[in-house]
Parts: structure tokens; sequence; C-alpha cells
């Protein structure tokens, strides 16, 4: 189970940082609305560029805290719970403006294993 938690760890971590620091100006499949990008992603949402700056920060902090409870597990409930709260949020932003479900899978995903992280 020991390394199960891990691999989940290392998956939504790992992932969200990528998105964030990486792909963050880059079009996915999986962006809301019509965006190419976050910031044209937020917009679309109707949330201020300001927004898109905590939103970013607080994920990346929260995924590096993920990450760090792999060997310091005091970090792993708030890390996990402000990762499932952030991805209810992004799930409930893509509802909001009718994008097809399958827009909102990542998060979706991210939100159920951040609970099984946080509850197991």
């Amino acid at each position: 189970m020991e390394y199960l938690m891990i691999v989940l760890k290392l998956i939504v971590g790992l992932s969200i940082l990528n998105v964030w620091l990486v792909r963050s100006k880059k079009s996915t499949s999986w962006r809301g609305g019509d965006a190419n990008n976050i910031e044209e992603e937020f917009k679309a949402y109707g949330l201020p560029v300001w927004f898109m700056w905590v939103v970013g920060s607080i994920k990346v902090v929260l995924a590096l805290l993920l990450l760090i409870s792999i060997y310091y597990s005091q970090f792993e409930a708030i890390a996990a719970y402000g990762i499932a709260i952030l991805m209810l949020g992004a799930v409930s932003m893509h509802i909001k403006i009718g994008d097809p479900l399958k827009k909102s899978f990542p998060a979706f995903t991210f939100l159920v294993i951040s609970l099984v992280i946080a509850l197991l």
C-alpha cells in the first residue's frame, strides 16, 4: 500500500507541476472553453488574471508538499485535501461554462486520487 501511495502522489504532484510550470502556455484538449493557455482558460471561466496567479501558486505549493510528503508524512493531509478542494473548483468551473464532461476528466481524476491519498 505504501508504494501505491507514493505512485499516486507522484502522479498528482508531477502532473500539477507539469500543467502549471511546463505547459501553462500550451494548448491542450482539457482547457476550459476555447482557451489555448491557462490565462485564456481563467478568462473563459470569468475569473480575473490575478486569481490565476493565486490559484497557480497555491497549486504549485500543494503539489510540492504532496511530493515532500513521500518523506515527511505530516504534509500529506494538507496537500491532499488542498488539491482536492482546488480540483473540485476546477470541475465546477468546467460545469459553469458548459464544457463537455471529458474536459473535466483530469481535474475529477486528481480530485478522486487526492481524496484517496488523504483518506487512506
